[in-house]
């Protein structure tokens, strides 16, 4: 997740590492936060492997403090393309991802982004149809009639309920943002 985050970020602009770290945390917030530990380890590593790239500046302050300043690469952005595309890492995190992923999808040709979002929207579709289901199934279950009081099941069955119209409206969100893509795409 940081290192899609990362790449998004420097796709629009260089920038320094405690920037990365404000901007990142801004995004992940408010529970999340990303450490200097988690940062500069991983920023090193994308610039290892040829990701981003690393420019030393000093800094007229009070001190001749040197910083950072870091550029994604030619590499680095195909590296986000890729991130952007992949629709199998952490399946259990993809609505998080997605909505990291989306303010980026512009960076996508028209085909791609259009297979991005219909892909999520499938996403959406196929929890609220999970949902429907097991609410269906449970109330219909005889062992769990008699196992669960009723208030228990009626709440349960509740809860699914007000998970799948979170979905909904997710499917909403990702419809207008298709349009979104459309008409940007008109004007350009």
């Amino acid at each position: 997740m940081y290192e899609l985050i990362i790449l998004a970020l420097l796709s629009r602009g260089s920038l320094h590492g405690y920037l990365i770290a404000k901007i990142t945390n801004e995004v992940i917030g408010p529970i999340a936060k990303v450490s200097n530990g988690t940062l500069y380890p991983l920023l090193a590593k994308l610039e290892q492997s040829g990701l981003v790239t690393r420019q030393t500046t000093t800094e007229q302050e009070r001190s001749e403090r040197r910083s950072h300043v870091f550029m994604i690469s030619a590499t680095g952005l195909d590296r986000l393309r890729q991130l952007l595309l992949d629709t199998t890492m952490n399946p259990g995190e993809y609505q998080k991802l997605f909505r990291f992923k989306a303010p980026y999808l512009d960076l996508l040709s028209q085909q791609d982004q259009q297979a991005v979002v219909d892909h999520y929207i499938h996403y959406c579709q196929t929890h609220i149809l999970h949902l429907q289901t097991e609410a269906r199934d449970l109330t219909r279950d005889n062992a769990m009639l008699h196992f669960m009081k009723p208030f228990q099941l009626s709440v349960t069955v509740s809860l699914m309920d007000h998970i799948a119209h979170q979905w909904q409206a997710e499917i909403a969100w990702v419809s207008a943002l298709r349009e979104q893509l459309r008409s940007s795409r008109s004007r350009d």
